[in-house]
């Protein structure tokens, strides 16, 4: 099983998304608001069991050392119930989301005009850069991204392209390309680039004889992956600085699910039959904080005081939950329970969820506020393509 960081590969659903108003407040000064009257509130009329007391995931956790760098942030106490069920038909609409995501064939949120995406192939992943948009597709037998102004222009083409991440800001977005065969095997070694907004160059390194490689972040100026020397070995994380000829490999952390800029990084810890464990690890040094064999740890909010996660075997067409975790402590903060394909994180205090009932059916991107747990549509219930993007 592979696990993808949720910011970096988006899955194409189903939904129709009416276009998105602007808007130049903060997306944590107007969030969704819990509601006393059930029938009103953004959240299912029948939500789990309520408990006055947060209740804790079973984890184990260790003081950080001094060499790490945790986040000086602090995570809000849970106002609300801590488990919820999401009834898509009685949120409540709110505004648009406030970082990329694909309607249709056009990329909204975020800086910039609504692009439209040419042509007719697939659309696998989206992201913005400054003033430009960023979109991989589906090329013969493999995939290429796409670089488009603000008019929506194609000013680049660059081959075998399957991943992208950006900065938290959107200045830089980091890439990487790995060439299929005719099958659609992949093929050993990966190419990873680099480039800041309004560059003229980007830098890139092309890595040997490395498998399954997946981005992970782009973060303090440092861009993370993880990869394995052998087609079924296990994986480690690399760090490469853009503009060095060579990236470092980090034995400390193996199985890298996802790395935020505070200096942690989630990583698989046990695979068994429909179960695994995850861990909290410092970066370099790998040294464990703690770990959670009740969730799967798959991102973080851009301060790194929260852990995203989801369920802890994950199979299939979506995941049944979504968490949010304590990164001091690993304690459950809020779960969600629904069917989502994604869980992405769109400001320190929100989280956005690709959610809908099965294959075909309306979907929409819904955004949760951590600290209480209320949910609202920040994309119309629709069918049509929908996916969040970088």
């Amino acid at each position: 099983m592979r696990m993808q960081n949720g910011r970096l590969v988006a899955l194409v659903a189903a939904v129709a998304v009416a276009a998105v108003t602007g808007g130049g407040a903060l997306a944590w000064r107007q969030g969704p608001q819990a509601n006393a009257d059930a029938d009103a509130a953004p959240l299912s009329s029948s939500p789990s069991p309520v408990t006055s007391t947060p209740t804790q995931s079973t984890t184990t956790a260790k003081p950080a050392p001094t060499s790490s760098k945790p986040s000086t942030a602090t995570t809000s106490t849970p106002s609300g119930p801590i488990k919820t069920k999401i009834d898509l038909k009685k949120l409540t609409d709110g505004r648009g989301p406030q970082i990329a995501y694909l309607a249709g064939r056009t990329i909204r949120g975020g800086a910039g005009n609504d692009v439209k995406i040419p042509g007719t192939t697939d659309i696998q992943a989206v992201a913005r850069l400054g003033s430009s948009s960023l979109a991989v597709v589906t090329k013969g037998f493999g995939n290429e991204m796409l670089t488009l102004d603000s008019d929506g222009n194609v000013t680049r083409r660059t081959p075998d392209v399957t991943q992208i991440v950006t900065t938290d800001d959107g200045s830089a977005a980091a890439y990487a390309g790995t060439k299929l065969k005719e099958t659609g095997e992949e093929t050993p070694g990966a190419t990873i680039y680099a480039e800041r907004a309004q560059a003229q160059e980007v830098q890139k390194i092309t890595v040997p004889d490395i498998w399954n490689t997946t981005l992970e972040a782009y973060v303090d100026g440092k861009v993370y992956f993880d990869a394995s020397t052998t087609q079924d070995g296990t994986s480690a994380l690399y760090e490469w600085t853009p503009g060095e000829s060579k990236p470092t490999l980090l034995k400390s952390i193996p199985k890298a699910l996802a790395v935020s800029g505070a200096g942690t990084a989630g990583s698989l810890t046990t695979l068994a039959d429909q179960s695994s464990c995850s861990s909290l690890l410092t970066v370099p040094t790998g040294t464990r904080l703690w770990r959670t064999c009740d969730y799967l740890i798959t991102g973080f909010t851009p301060n790194g005081a929260t852990v995203i996660a989801g369920s802890k075997y994950q199979d299939g067409y979506g995941d049944g939950i979504a968490a949010v975790l304590d990164a001091k402590n690993g304690n459950l903060l809020h779960e969600w329970s629904g069917l989502f394909r994604q869980a992405i994180p769109e400001d320190d205090q929100h989280i956005l969820l690709l959610a809908d009932t099965g294959e075909e059916t309306p979907a929409s991107i819904v955004r949760c506020t951590i600290s209480t747990g209320a949910c609202e549509r920040a994309t119309p219930l629709a069918k049509g393509q929908l996916l969040i993007g970088s």
